[in-house]
């Protein structure tokens, strides 16, 4: 190969894995090239909750009072009786051999991380934001923005919480700043197509492909290649392998459009040998890898993220959404305009520190102290209407002026996204059906099934129950001039499964052999179930160390 550039190690990604990798690296003594494929760094972390699960005995932990070990989090993270009121088990697909290298690094990860600028709130280690981060004690801290811009709003947050405010730009500012300070080399906007091999099914990674504003570049890698492409579940056909249904219409990825779950890294990965691992841990219901729509009326309605007008990429997300704190004041129907679940329905849960009350690691008995409860309003949802297509199709949010009125909702840009075809409005139910026209929505709305629904509905608020789904005690008609019809289909955020990695963060192939030159972490990076930022930063630098030695 002719190499427009080259470097000893070259990282794929800037986000929570990329940044901790290429720092590693370089502070080995390694030239860096870091690519991005985005005009900003950070990644997905950079729009997260700053919420980071590292535990084993952290000094934070140690202050407060809080015994832990790398043996407990171990035993945490991969106890087979755990499971959710829907019967999913969250730690009895995790891979024993990533666990355990994830457990031995907690510690001296929160140590990196607080070396190189990273400001957590200054309280004992919580239970806030974990998702499947284990039972037995408080693990999770909040990395905070201090002066940092967050990436949904473009601006600083109030002074006055500056320094209890958990979110990913705490986390992920100081890491751009410390790889700047260490002499990494960054390429913005260099998207990578393809990863190189010495030979398509053997030797070692060489480098990796890349396209820049129209150019194709060859960037060479001496020592290493990592792949920190942070995910897949924004690709259709990719995450469709795990789930069918997952089509084309769940289209409001969390952290989007910031960054994208394109699954680049796998596809790259794959096409040089790499097995995929973990599986069961995307299909699995639990966590985030699918949650409600937390914001309705516009393409990004992941609950945690607002996206307002002065986000650098606000032309994107264009509109900021209504968030919706009580689903009374909506019904939610399918394609046809038919209810089909109560709509104050949870999302699917997971496990967190005390979730199973009277834990016995290991236990039986874990799973009869949880009420089993089927949980189905996300499964319902994605169900379809019986047309033999795999997708659920759009779901939409029925309201009233009333209804807006109660919430203080403006059914407005920029607050709605009505060009894109995410809310609709009209002085009648008829003429609301009607308007419903997307590229999503494969069938017209029958009016006369709108009107039905809502009529049905106005007379469970009479009756004062949801003879249909069992929604508590409806309490709201929808009755009052002029309608509304808002986008409220399932938002996709985790991912969960991907490149077979071992203990070194070493990508595997098909046969069980290590593909020299190559490592992955993080969310492209499969056999770990945990969701979030303490396993993506774990596993860049352990894999930066290796790849730099």
């Amino acid at each position: 190969m002719k190499w427009h550039s080259e470097a000893d190690v070259v990282v794929i990604g800037s986000g929570a894995t990329g940044l901790p990798a290429a720092i590693a690296a370089r502070e080995a003594g390694n030239s860096v090239i870091l690519v991005e494929a985005q005009p900003h760094m950070g990644g997905h972390a950079i729009t997260s909750g700053g919420n980071v699960p590292l535990g084993g005995g952290t000094s934070a932990q140690k202050k407060y009072g809080i015994a832990d070990s790398p043996d407990l989090v171990f035993q945490d993270l991969t106890d087979w009786s755990v499971v959710q009121p829907n019967g999913a088990p969250d730690y009895r697909y995790n891979d024993r051999e990533i666990v355990r290298a994830f457990a031995d690094n907690n510690v001296s990860t929160y140590d990196w991380l607080l070396a190189h600028g990273v400001t957590f709130a200054d309280k004992a280690p919580d239970e806030r934001g974990g998702i499947s981060v284990g039972n037995s004690v408080p693990r999770e801290m909040h990395a905070v923005p201090l002066d940092w811009p967050l990436a949904h709003t473009g601006k600083p947050v109030d002074p006055a919480v500056r320094a209890t405010y958990s979110i990913g730009a705490g986390l992920m500012y100081p890491l751009i700043e410390a790889a700047r300070r260490a002499g990494v080399e960054t390429l913005l906007e260099h998207k990578m197509t393809a990863i190189h091999r010495e030979d398509p099914a053997s030797g070692r990674v060489t480098g990796i492909e890349v396209e820049h504003r129209g150019t194709r570049l060859s960037i060479g890698a001496r020592k290493a290649v990592i792949v920190g492409t942070g995910g897949s579940i924004g690709n259709v056909n990719f995450r469709r392998m795990f789930d069918p249904r997952l089509t084309e219409e769940y289209c409001g990825l969390a952290g989007m459009p910031w960054s994208d779950q394109d699954a680049s890294g796998e596809i790259a990965a794959m096409a040089v040998g790499a097995a995929l691992w973990g599986l069961f841990n995307q299909t699995g219901e639990f966590g985030y890898a699918i949650t409600k729509a937390g914001r309705i009326g516009c393409q990004y309605g992941y609950q945690h993220l607002n996206w307002q007008p002065d986000s650098k990429v606000f032309d994107k997300a264009r509109a900021t959404g209504l968030f919706v704190s009580d689903w009374q004041n909506a019904i939610m129907v399918n394609m046809l305009g038919q209810r089909f679940y109560d709509e104050t329905g949870p999302a699917f849960t997971s496990n967190n520190y005390n979730g199973v009350k009277a834990y016995v690691p290991g236990s039986y008995l874990n799973a009869r102290n949880v009420a089993y409860n089927p949980n189905n309003f996300l499964n319902a949802a994605m169900a379809g209407i019986g047309d033999g297509h795999n997708g659920g199709g759009p779901i939409w949010a029925i309201f009233d002026s009333e209804a807006a009125a109660r919430q203080k909702w403006v059914p407005e840009p920029p607050f709605v996204d009505i060009d894109s075809g995410f809310f609709f409005s009209a002085n009648t139910i008829t003429e609301l059906a009607a308007k419903i026209r997307m590229k999503y929505q494969r069938v017209p709305m029958p009016p006369e099934k709108l009107e039905a629904t809502i009529a049905r509905y106005n007379a469970f608020v009479d009756a004062g129950t949801d003879a249909d789904f069992g929604k508590p005690k409806p309490l709201y008609k929808i009755a009052t001039a002029p309608f509304y019809a808002a986008w409220a289909t399932p938002v996709l955020h985790d991912t969960r499964a991907g490149v077979r990695i071992n203990a070194q963060c070493e990508v595997i192939d098909m046969q069980g052999d290590v593909i020299p030159g190559l490592y992955c972490g993080g969310e492209s990076a499969g056999g770990f179930s945990q969701h979030g930022l303490a396993r993506c930063v774990c596993q860049g630098l352990i894999a930066g160390r290796n790849a730099g030695a």
